[in-house]
């Protein structure tokens, strides 16, 4: 008997004594793929059998939503009982399908939060206590149940909603989102500024994926929450969903890209563990009553031990799980008691969900339907128009298989987004070469510049927004030491719907300052290609390619626009390795035009762009007979082609520069060079650089974004009228104001 009360007392000294009284929870079923009942008997078990939907295709939601029409705010929710609960979470479920189905958006992962979006507005009091949504993609039912349900068919759209939270949008959002990682220091803060600021009641609750939670920001905050003793809940919503999408081809197999997902996602309640804690339970029984409150501890720690609870357990939380994410049963009193303890230690929650839930196009796609199209709400078919030419995110992965095809020393590192990269089609043919290191862009930036040391070639793709996560390492780590890291930078530029948190406006200005770096961006696919391959052919130094969301332009555009002698009228199969820091001159201008340097303009690109100018310069030539307009891509912002500079200041008294970035970025390097150089020191040249102007971009297409940029063809056009005095034209002032005006 001391035997056993020493290993107990051991167990107790580990796990601790203080904290949240113990919760008695509801195990989840054998799997993960089955824990949550399909949508036909979820409809059964929340839905009259009038509302019900079909059990197979088309599926259709309630013709009314009686208790949802009564929710105007969630004080409305106070006064449900538990059936009218589970009656809301139907409703509102097919509220969002019904909604995003006419706008696209994140779809699957709000569908996968609806129960415990229901429970928490239920059980906490906003806006007095704070939920913080990580990534905040998933917040649709929350903006529903917040005001905001009659505003979601404008959700994503130009002058409508956001797809993310925003403080400045609803007082119901606590804290403002887009990239992962950050509700946990959020909500930490929060916690402090509570306490600090003596408010009556802390209640601060962080909602975080498994794949969110791969982040190490995440786990800075969860060591500083565990040793400051901050009151908050953390909600880890662990659905086994780490990468977009997950189950590509890697070096890792097809499992989630994370070991801590694999560790949480173990057979909770597999045979074996059922069977151990049945037997603790028993063993209990016969210790004396003072042990058993003890040994209670123990049947804890134990189940720590089969879940991973007590990694948490160690960094300071109390660990309360594994809980049925969509069982309301369950959901409510485990959260009521959470909110009514006294306890200021941290907490966390784990969820088992399903992603996508109660749908089943959602359930059974292997991106679980993640962002979508507008889509045909019966069967969950996508309304997408067919593209005329590839995406520039396929392009980039067929060119990196070319070079990988030529060299064994490629290899392709992403940071949880293989689809968005293009990661995923070079996976599927070299699955040993592809790494996906999960949400963790500072750890995928040194693992390249590691590989590099080790003579690989690595090419760490990564979005431009996202990249700034791993600025540091890409200046302490690459460039300093010079290392051949390949960084491909997607979605460059303005991005559309996802509006400011991931458009890729500022790489150009934050890469463009770091001594070592070549920095090269495509006007074309067919550029794109070239420089894929000019990146796998340089090993004497970093390179960054940056591109922007979208697709090709087709060999007929490239033909007629740019001037391209395509053979056969295609496009080349492979790249072919460029001049580095060469640019190169598009179009001239028309015979007989520009006799006089004054009636000379020059307009100089980097990036996509370029179409627009061409176009712009066709337009001026049509509009003025004498007026000439040349137009240069540059293609390198580093090392910048000064000859070509140097030519073009000497035969034109107009340069314009135009780039899908911010102030400086790539007109800046130009005018720095023009300045120095000496060539605007007699005045006979006008110089203007054309930016993303100095303001943050709302949701919208992508065309809508680069308007009120004031960056398409009209705008270069009149531009160049304004400079050659041709007309008057906007200033940048004016641009910049009604842009913060809308």
């Amino acid at each position: 008997m001391m035997m056993i009360m020493k290993v107990a007392a051991g167990i107790v000294a580990i796990v601790g004594l203080q904290g949240v009284s113990s919760f008695t929870t509801t195990p989840l079923r054998t799997s993960t793929t089955t824990a949550a009942p399909r949508t036909s008997q979820l409809l059964a078990e929340q839905g009259s059998g009038t509302n019900a939907s079909p059990p197979g295709p088309p599926y259709s939601g309630p013709a009314v939503k009686p208790i949802l029409d009564s929710i105007s705010f969630p004080t409305d929710m106070k006064r449900l009982d538990m059936a009218q609960l589970k009656q809301l979470a139907y409703e509102l479920r097919w509220e969002t399908l019904e909604a995003v189905s006419k706008t696209g958006g994140h779809l699957s992962s709000s569908l996968g939060v609806n129960e415990l979006t229901v429970a928490l507005h239920y059980v906490f009091d906003m806006p007095e206590d704070d939920i913080i949504w990580d990534v905040s993609h998933q917040c649709y039912p929350h903006k529903i149940l917040t005001g905001r349900r009659f505003k979601m068919s404008g959700l994503r759209q130009s002058g409508g909603i956001s797809g993310f939270c925003k403080r400045k949008e609803s007082e119901y959002d606590s804290f403002g989102a887009g990239h992962s990682s950050t509700s946990i220091s959020a909500a930490q803060g929060m916690s402090i500024g509570k306490s600090m600021m003596g408010k009556r009641q802390n209640n601060c609750i962080a909602v975080i994926g498994d794949g969110a939670i791969t982040g190490g920001m995440a786990y800075e905050a969860m060591n500083s929450a565990g040793y400051l003793k901050n009151r908050m809940i953390v909600v880890l919503n662990d659905n086994g969903q780490v990468s977009l999408p997950t189950g590509t081809p890697s070096a890792g197999g097809v499992v989630p890209a994370s070991q801590l997902s694999t560790y949480t996602s173990n057979l909770l309640v597999s045979k074996p563990f059922q069977d151990f804690r049945s037997f603790a339970k028993s063993f209990n029984k016969l210790l004396p009553e003072g042990i058993q409150g003890v040994n209670k501890r123990v049947d804890e720690y134990v189940r720590g031990l089969a879940t991973g609870g007590t990694l948490f357990e160690e960094l300071g939380f109390y660990y309360v799980g594994p809980v049925d994410g969509h069982d309301l049963d369950n959901l409510v009193p485990i959260l009521e008691k959470l909110r009514d303890s006294p306890n200021n230690k941290p907490v966390l929650l784990h969820l088992k969900t399903t992603k996508g839930y109660g749908y089943p196009p959602a359930e059974a796609a292997s991106d679980r339907m993640h962002g979508v199209a507008k889509f045909n709400l019966g069967t969950g078919a996508q309304f997408k128009s067919k593209p005329t030419a590839p995406s520039l995110t396929s392009v980039f992965a067929n060119a990196l298989i070319d070079a990988a095809t030529e060299d064994r020393r490629v290899v392709g590192i992403t940071a949880a987004m293989p689809g968005g990269t293009g990661m995923d089609i070079f996976g599927r043919r070299f699955p040993k070469r592809t790494f996906d290191v999960g949400i963790a862009e500072q750890h995928a930036v040194t693992m390249a510049a590691g590989m590099a040391c080790e003579g690989l070639k690595p090419f760490c793709a990564i979005y431009s927004t996202f990249m700034q996560r791993g600025y540091d390492q890409v200046v302490h780590d690459v460039a300093i030491q010079n290392l051949p890291v390949r960084m491909v930078l997607d979605r460059a530029g303005l991005v559309g719907n996802d509006g400011p948190t991931h458009h890729g406006v500022y790489d150009l200005s934050y890469m463009g300052c770091i001594p070592n770096l070549i920095i090269m961006a495509p006007s074309d696919e067919i550029e794109l290609k070239n420089m894929i391959m000019t990146q796998a052919a340089y090993d004497d130094g970093p390179t960054v390619c940056r591109y922007p969301r979208g697709t090709g332009y087709g060999p007929e555009t490239l033909q007629d626009l740019f001037g391209y002698k395509l053979e056969d009228g295609q496009i080349p199969a492979k790249g072919e390795i460029i001049p580095m820091g060469k640019g190169r001159v598009i179009r001239r201008p028309g015979a007989s035009r520009g006799k006089s340097k004054k009636d000379r303009v020059c307009i100089l690109t980097i990036g996509t762009r370029l179409h627009e100018a061409l176009v712009a310069a066709k337009e001026v030539e049509e509009q003025d007979p004498t007026l000439g307009v040349t137009v240069a891509d540059a293609r390198f912002m580093k090392p910048l082609d000064v000859d070509m500079v140097r030519q073009l200041a000497d035969e034109h008294s107009v340069m314009i520069t135009v780039e899908e970035g911010s102030i400086g970025g790539f007109g800046d390097h130009v005018l720095h060079f023009l300045t120095l150089d000496g060539l605007m020191d007699d005045g006979d040249l006008k110089f203007r650089p054309m930016v993303i102007p100095d303001a943050l971009f709302e949701a919208g297409s992508q065309h809508e974004q680069y308007d009120l940029a004031g960056l398409n063809a009209e705008h270069i056009r009149g531009t160049i009228l304004r400079l050659t005095k041709r007309k008057k034209a906007p200033q940048l002032e004016e641009v910049e104001e009604q842009v913060s005006r809308d």
